[in-house]
């Protein structure tokens, strides 16, 4: 089968790979439909996460049962299904008080010798704690890229805004345009928020923020982002910040921004960050969220796309053949794209 691999910086590339088979009574293999590039991809592809020459990537996928071991109980051969971006085994007490993504067996897609995502073929463990069947098969290819973004981003969004404590009524501030930010705009938008200021300094993210559901735009950035952010809401700053990049910058601009009493959902993958611990203290900031529970959420995220409240999928702005992959992870690091995606089959 062929499968994206890591070869070093800045460089992927399209490689014959083994098949996988069924290992353990309590897996799955699932045949590849559509597959995606995230932006926590980049980080290795980077180089600045360390993985292995030669080792598989990718964490975004869904797909048609193809295979499935003898203990699996609720999936099927020929179930379409939605994979979290890790997988877990639905039973251990993290994944029972809803932290699936700390599951005391669990683990990311193309890590520990696990296939990565991207790829025709996936070994899924422990499939019944991780898969989600699709009701009725295999769906349009127009809901393809929806359900697709079920697999990380959308959740991920919505992790921020329950982090960030979004309740109706609220004044909300993303920190991030890509996928993960304009879903956190998605998320705030569903949550009730009534204002949401969108931070971007790109006019076609812009536009999807808006579509989204942004009431406002600040283009700055540091502290002219924090000026103008503290003027829209009339001194008083934000009652629910979204932190969706990771960076040093970006959080210190989340702890500045965030009205006194308030808390900061991060979810972006932390790269040389200092929590501004003074300004929490001072402020009564909180802090929450984290690696996203995925998995916890796509049940009623699913819902809301089967029945067209939600449309996740119009973060991905480029589609390419399953061959041309690389191209997607030049554009996303160059910001010619916002996310790419590949449909196989």
């Amino acid at each position: 089968m062929r499968a994206v691999v890591f070869n070093d910086a800045f460089s992927v590339s399209i490689e014959d790979v083994p098949d996988p088979e069924i290992q353990a009574s309590t897996d799955a293999v699932v045949r590849v439909v559509a597959t995606c590039v995230c932006g926590s991809d980049l980080w290795r592809y980077r180089g600045l996460t360390p993985h292995p020459a030669g080792a598989r990537i990718g964490h975004e996928f869904v797909g048609v049962v193809e295979a499935i071991g003898t203990d699996v109980g609720s999936l099927s051969v020929g179930d379409f299904v939605i994979a979290p971006f890790t997988y877990n085994d639905g039973t251990c007490v993290h994944c029972l008080n809803g932290v699936p993504t700390s599951c005391l067996h669990g683990g990311f897609w193309g890590s520990r010798g696990i296939d990565g995502g991207q790829g025709e073929f996936v070994r899924v463990p422990y499939a019944d704690g991780t898969l989600v069947a699709v009701p009725g098969g295999r769906p349009s290819d127009a809901l393809l890229p929806h359900l697709l973004a079920l697999t990380d981003v959308c959740g991920t969004g919505h992790h921020a805004a329950l982090g960030a404590g979004v309740v109706p009524g609220s004044v909300v501030a993303v920190i991030g345009d890509g996928a993960v930010g304009l879903s956190g705009v998605l998320a705030a938008r569903r949550l009730g928020a009534e204002r949401i200021i969108a931070l971007s300094r790109h006019a076609d993210r812009q536009a999807l923020a808006v579509q989204f559901g942004a009431t406002d735009i600040v283009e700055e950035r540091g502290e002219d982002a924090v000026v103008a952010v503290v003027e829209l809401t009339g001194g008083i700053g934000a009652d629910a910040t979204l932190e969706c990049v990771g960076t040093g910058e970006s959080m210190n601009t989340a702890f500045a921004i965030a009205r006194p009493g308030s808390r900061v959902g991060f979810v972006g993958v932390p790269h040389g960050v200092q929590l501004p611990v003074g300004i929490a203290f001072s402020n009564n900031v909180g802090l929450s969220g984290g690696i996203a529970p995925v998995r916890r959420y796509i049940p009623e995220l699913l819902t809301e796309v089967l029945d067209g409240s939600i449309e996740p999928g119009r973060v991905f702005d480029l589609q390419l053949d399953f061959e041309n992959l690389a191209e997607g992870y030049k554009a996303m690091d160059q910001r010619r794209a916002v996310k790419a995606m590949a449909v196989l089959s």
